[in-house]
């Protein structure tokens, strides 16, 4: 069976989020939201909060491996902070060169790097000199800033420069999200390539995995979105649950959210738990339009113990909003 990855998310894909879809299943690793590397040698902490998982050697609580993703444009301090961070990321160093939001492209970060081949080249180069050997150095990119000519030669330069694998977003920089992904591109860098390839971009159900599978050549695939939006995507992959969603599920979904909510209690400042649970259900309602009663229910709520009770109350009674039908 291929690998199945979760995506780094920024901003969405935070370690309660991973610990909670990794629990619920059928992936084979996941990667944390991108570690910020300026100037400086990052302090141990940065990565117990952002990544709490080096706690338990790397993997979340469910078991499944964790790499830890850089972010920067400077090939010494992400050397230096690639050697730190190895010694608490035993599964592997990632390094994103496709972000593609502005305040990192602003700063010469993320996706901005594709337009400097001979950069990437040197920044993976860098950071596999310092990362101790037996300790993967991958990248993450997309197809390019603007247009895909330099696609082949950005993949190219990572490889050589001693990245292990790739993960190619089917999209450039300047495509952000809008569909469609271009999984043809995918299968241009894998032939161009001799280090294995990673699929992601568009992927939000089976026949979507499968399409991209075809088109791009690749066993592996990285699920970003889709498993937001779909919590059960990876099982249905893998012929554990139903091939498509059902009303029926809703139930599961929403027990989902309140352990999401109590571990979020349990993890980061209470003023921030609101805007998370919310959040997540906005991606929620492109596949339960139960999500969207449920997301209008508690859009002016503020107080994150009354969101609970609100999606307590539509697991247990049948006809509230968003509650579980039958």
């Amino acid at each position: 069976m291929s690998r199945l990855l979760l995506a780094p998310m920024e901003g969405v894909a935070d370690f309660v989020l991973r610990d909670v879809l990794t629990r619920v299943g059928g992936y084979d690793g996941c990667v944390s939201e991108f570690v910020r590397v300026t100037g400086s040698l990052l302090p141990a902490r940065t990565y117990e909060r952002e990544t709490p998982e080096i706690r338990n050697g790397g993997y979340t609580a469910s078991g499944t491996p964790m790499v830890i993703q850089l972010l920067g444009s400077d090939p010494e301090w992400l050397a230096r902070n690639a050697a730190q961070a190895a010694t608490v990321s035993p599964h592997g160093i990632d390094l994103n060169f496709g972000c593609p939001a502005k305040v990192v492209n602003r700063h010469g970060g993320g996706a901005m790097l594709l337009a400097t081949p001979e950069l990437l080249h040197r920044i993976v180069s860098s950071v596999r000199a310092a990362v101790p050997a037996h300790i993967a150095v991958t990248a993450k990119m997309r197809l390019g800033v603007s247009d895909t000519s330099l696609a082949i030669a950005c993949a190219t330069a990572l490889e050589e420069g001693g990245a292990a694998s790739l993960v190619v977003h089917a999209r450039t920089r300047d495509h952000g999200y809008r569909p469609p992904a271009h999984w043809d591109w995918i299968a241009r860098i894998a032939d161009a390539v001799h280090v294995p390839v990673v699929a992601n971009g568009e992927v939000w159900t089976v026949d979507d995995w499968e399409r991209c599978r075809a088109v791009s050549g690749c066993d592996d695939v990285m699920i970003g979105r889709g498993a937001v939006s779909d919590p059960f995507l990876a099982l249905r992959i893998r012929g554990q649950m139903a091939r498509a969603p059902s009303d029926a599920e809703w139930p599961l979904v929403l027990r989902c959210l309140v352990d999401y909510l109590k571990k979020l209690h349990a993890r980061i400042a209470i003023h921030h738990e609101h805007g998370r649970v919310k959040l997540w259900l906005s991606y929620l309602k492109r596949t339960w339009p139960q999500a969207a009663e449920l997301h209008a229910a508690i859009r002016r709520l503020q107080d994150s113990i009354e969101i609970q009770g609100v999606i307590e109350n539509a697991l247990a009674q049948p006809g509230r909003p968003g509650a579980a039908n039958g």
